[in-house]
């Protein structure tokens, strides 16, 4: 997972995507059992996003997400990202 300046992150695995959110869910002093709660989610769904489960519901991520303070932005990918392979 790459830190830039700006605060911001660049992911590109379902993995990274868990470990900043169990990151952000330590540095706010909260367990997954109360992150669950306060997602309307459960505990389960927490544990396999921590852990990078790719299968992990996209709506649901976002509202954990939410929840923590952090969002997705999305930007294109150069060439060298994408493999040179463009859509």
């Amino acid at each position: 997972m790459r830190y830039y300046r700006s605060g911001t992150m660049k992911v590109k695995t379902t993995e990274q995507i868990g470990a900043a959110i169990r990151t952000r869910r330590k540095h706010l002093g909260i367990t997954q059992k109360e992150l669950a709660m306060i997602c309307g989610t459960g505990l389960r769904f927490i544990v396999d996003l921590e852990k990078g489960k790719p299968t992990c519901q996209i709506g649901k991520t976002l509202q954990v997400l939410q929840a923590l303070g952090l969002a997705i932005e999305t930007t294109p990918l150069n060439g060298d990202d994408a493999g040179g392979k463009r859509p």
